[in-house]
């Protein structure tokens, strides 16, 4: 696992301790990347559901200003602590040990909005339907915003939930990528 390009390209990622969480691989880093960018010229992320935050790393270095990292185990925010520390990208972060529905009503609280929202939940708690509608109705997106899905390809994302469509669907093996924007694009 390493940084697939920007410029923190060719870092090495630590992976979680364990078998909890499943790291996204760089090839299908790199296709979420070709589909929603491949690089930014500033603005926010949210990491969801971190894991050792390669998602997340891979967008500041390509471009973004700063990425808020979500994550409930222990072990993850440690990894993605030293992750984001070996890229040097600490000053770019926010990070939280916290439960994803706890965090996004948390976020909402603070008015927060993102231009990309990465969403990996883990496979078998397939909750990713509710967070749609959740981050749609709390405004969490902005107006040319995109939220990216991670998936088990056999999972099958609804074509839009409440004022998200959905733009784009790629499988990669046993994985499914659907991406998401507001139907109007300018809500702002």
């Amino acid at each position: 696992m390493r940084v697939v390009s920007g410029k923190n390209k060719g870092i090495p990622l630590k992976a979680v301790p364990g078998n909890s969480t499943r790291p996204t691989t760089d090839k299908v880093k790199e296709a979420i990347f070709n589909m929603i960018g491949p690089y930014f010229q500033g603005g926010e992320g949210l990491d969801l559901f971190a894991g050792s935050g390669g998602l997340g790393i891979e967008a500041l270095s390509r471009g973004l200003d700063l990425v808020i990292f979500v994550d409930k185990e222990g072990k993850a925010i440690h990894t993605i602590k030293e992750n984001l520390s070996t890229c040097k990208l600490d000053s770019q972060a926010e990070i939280f040990r916290n439960d994803a529905n706890r965090a996004l009503k948390a976020l909402q609280k603070r008015e927060k909005r993102f231009d990309y929202i990465f969403l990996d939940p883990p496979y078998k708690k397939q909750q990713l339907e509710n967070m749609l509608t959740f981050i749609d109705e709390a405004d969490l997106l902005k107006g040319e915003g995109v939220i990216v899905c991670e998936h088990g390809s056999d999972i099958s994302l609804p074509e839009a939930v409440n004022r998200l469509q959905q733009v784009r669907h790629e499988k990669y093996g046993i994985i499914g990528i659907s991406i998401y924007s507001l139907q109007n694009g300018m809500e702002d």
